[in-house]
């Protein structure tokens, strides 16, 4: 039954009922009526639980995790604006379908920031292939030394320019001796976006 498996995955991420409901944003209560089955949530509420204790929503609803899903970490953040730390302590774990991984190693990352706007919004969670090279025109994050940024990539010959979506923003070049200085250095290729709600 789901409240019996709200249970189960919430004591196996370690949080109490007043954690869950701060996270959702309701009264503590309400989710404990949850976990008593008195009242179900609804679909949007159950994602939200599903993000947190690192399930697919079908699991959660059914028991039974997608056979063609793998568990993939939220890592920390990732700016769209000012370069800042790529990776943090894993914050949750989200269901992708494995067939994204093609062979690499798959990390999701919290957008930060306001120049990859419209398409890729402040909080949204995006699922990155980690990758050496990407094609002409991809979204990528892109390691400036020792910090990270999603950026559109155009190479030159000359070098390579970091491009936001934002029109506000503007792009970043860098030569083929500050790429090797630097060093500029490709993270992976954004494969995936998890808008939030």
């Amino acid at each position: 039954m789901l409240k019996q498996r709200l249970i189960s995955a919430r004591k196996g991420a370690s949080m109490t009922q007043a954690e869950v409901a701060d996270f959702l944003g309701i009264r503590r209560q309400t989710y404990s009526a949850y976990e008593r089955g008195v009242s179900t949530p609804d679909a949007n509420t159950i994602a939200k639980l599903a993000s947190l204790f690192g399930v697919s929503a079908g699991e959660l609803v059914t028991g039974e995790a997608p056979a063609n899903a793998i568990r993939v970490p939220v890592c920390g953040n990732v700016a769209a604006g000012i370069p800042i730390d790529a990776i943090e302590n894993v914050e949750e774990y989200v269901e992708v379908d494995a067939s994204l991984a093609r062979g690499a190693t798959l990390i999701g990352l919290k957008v930060k920031g306001r120049s990859m706007e419209p398409r890729f919004a402040n909080g949204d969670t995006v699922i990155i292939r980690c990758q050496s090279t990407v094609d002409n025109g991809d979204i990528a994050v892109v390691l400036v030394g020792d910090e990270a940024t999603m950026k559109k990539v155009v190479r030159y010959t000359e070098g390579i320019r970091l491009m936001p979506t934002n029109p506000a923003y503007e792009p970043t070049y860098f030569s083929n001796e500050e790429i090797r200085t630097i060093p500029v250095t490709i993270i992976g290729k954004v494969v995936e976006l998890r808008a939030k709600i």
